[in-house]
């Protein structure tokens, strides 16, 4: 069984980080990792067997090749260690807004009619809201509470996928006034 310990030891290498960064973007044979960590493949092999261990890497066998994928779903599971739980008590027909309202830290903003999750201990961004696993098709404001559950409350992170410069070169004065002619 992996505990959450081994996946933060297994965490606490700038070179797994960097190979796990590698992996969430695509997939990788352990020399291929090791050329794009620039190590060498004995030693990147010791790293990725320390991130299997911790399940944050899986391994795909297709012959004699081994395909390596990073476990995202593991990934966002040690996360979690850092989330919040708290127990609130709402009457019937409460919506969960109103009832988030009496929880310590929760931000809520309103523009205009609309009333929405703003900040979570003082970090703003957009959140998300699941009621027993599952995401409502309504406003946070309007679902309401008959019954007892469990609300999660998420925040969508900005992901840096790609980063794209983009220049436009400067044409001399000379090249526009000959296209103004």
């Amino acid at each position: 069984m992996v505990t959450k310990q081994m996946i933060f030891k297994a965490l606490s290498s700038k070179t797994r980080m960097e190979m796990l960064k590698l992996l969430m973007k695509t997939d990788y044979h352990v020399s291929g990792l090791a050329k794009a960590s620039g190590i060498s493949v004995p030693v990147a092999a010791k790293h990725v067997k320390i991130l299997e261990n911790a399940e944050l890497v899986n391994r795909k066998t297709f012959g004699k090749t081994h395909v390596l994928t990073a476990n995202k779903a593991k990934l966002y599971e040690a996360l979690e260690t850092f989330s919040e739980d708290y127990a609130i008590e709402a009457r019937k027909g409460t919506s969960i807004l109103e009832a988030l309202k009496d929880v310590a830290g929760i931000g809520i903003k309103k523009i205009g009619d609309k009333e929405f999750i703003a900040s979570i201990d003082g970090e703003e961004g957009f959140y998300i809201y699941e009621v027993n696993g599952k995401f409502p098709d309504m406003p946070i404001n309007e679902y309401t509470m008959e019954h007892g559950g469990e609300i999660e409350i998420k925040r969508l992170v900005p992901v840096l996928k790609k980063r794209v410069k983009v220049t436009v070169p400067v044409k001399s004065n000379r090249n526009k006034e000959e296209k103004r002619c």
